[in-house]
């Protein structure tokens, strides 16, 4: 059973967020508190295949994209899921890395991407650090980290979530674990800070919310991104935004949703109203369009999301996998799904 001991353990039971032997949601809220029936697991289980797309996704390469450093300062290629790489003034970061095939237990089972990852790990250009914002299975992946340890890349991560990640190779010295409002600084006087989210934590029953999860908020001297992993809607995103904010860029999840869990997952709607209480700016929405994690079709989240944002006057941005944007730039939503049906 996995568990946190030593040093961890000292630092997990001085947050606030550490209440008898477990992390917990500020609100109390838990994943599924009225239990999933029947018919829905039967749904999840074995209706997949009328949720997934027709053909093959359209996926670019950007590496050619990313030899030249980009014009305005700050660049984002979304890999898929919630993997991306964020160049903002002049440092590379990673977010929450999964390539593998699957998001499961094993390497060979389990839910499949839609499509295949943009580039290998190899391909990737030197990249200064890894944000890691918990341990579920479509958020750290162990065959990614693992390649990522040989290289030697550093990791910022969650309270405890470093355990996870010396088991998959990573130096301990390459780790530097945050409680909430917790910053880190790196070079280029880049900050990461961990801020809350409504989430949950675990890759079994035995070890729910042994580990802490966490939104991020990327910060130059010069801008100011907010990536959400994974959470439900919270009025500490209103506080994220006055603290911290306003964001030249967030990116906020919007798939595997469900009102059974919508305590720990935004879904579309109130992933827009995430955006409205963190200050707006420009959205670019993730966590879709690459594993089947619930029951609506695959590409409904963002259709949900634009006939909102086109009632409200949001400025959404829907870059294909593989496609490195400049926020800045980019004039229209581009929706390349709709090739697919």
């Amino acid at each position: 059973m996995f568990k946190l001991t030593g040093s961890r353990l000292e630092r997990a039971q001085k947050s606030k967020q550490f209440k008898n032997g477990r992390f917990a949601n500020t609100s109390g809220r838990q994943p599924m508190m009225g239990g999933p029936s029947a018919k829905m697991m039967a749904d999840f289980f074995f209706g997949g295949k009328k949720r997934n797309p027709r053909g093959p996704l359209p996926v670019e390469n950007p590496v050619e994209v990313w030899k030249t450093p980009p014009q305005s300062g700050l660049r984002v290629t979304w890999m898929g899921h919630s993997t991306l790489l964020i160049e903002i003034d002049g440092v590379r970061i990673l977010t929450d890395p999964v390539f593998g095939d699957y998001a499961s237990p094993v390497s060979f089972a389990g839910r499949k991407r839609f499509h295949p990852p943009p580039v290998r790990i190899a391909e990737l250009p030197p990249v200064d650090i890894v944000i890691q914002s918990h341990d579920h299975y479509d958020h750290l992946c162990k065959p990614s980290i693992r390649e990522l340890a040989k290289m030697r890349v550093p990791f910022v991560t969650s309270l405890g979530v470093g355990a996870r990640l010396e088991q998959f190779g990573v130096d301990p010295s390459r780790i530097t674990e945050l409680d909430w409002w917790e910053t880190h600084t790196i070079k280029n006087d880049i900050s990461l800070t961990a801020t809350p989210a409504q989430h949950f934590s675990g890759r079994s029953l035995r070890d729910r919310n042994a580990t802490l999860w966490s939104s991020w908020v990327i910060a130059s001297p010069r801008r100011k991104i907010f990536f959400s992993a994974d959470t439900g809607l919270t009025n500490e995103l209103a506080e994220i935004g006055q603290r911290l904010g306003p964001f030249d860029l967030t990116m906020l999840e919007i798939g595997a949703s469900n009102p059974a869990w919508a305590d720990i997952h935004l879904g579309p709607v109130n992933a827009m109203s995430a955006f409205e209480m963190l200050g707006r700016g420009t959205f670019l929405p993730i966590h879709w369009g690459t594993f089947d994690l619930a029951l609506h079709k695959w590409d409904e989240p963002v259709e949900t999301l634009l006939g909102i944002a086109e009632g409200n006057g949001t400025r959404v941005i829907t870059p294909p996998p593989g496609r490195a944007i400049e926020p800045s730039a980019v004039a229209e939503v581009t929706p390349w799904w709709r090739s697919v049906r």
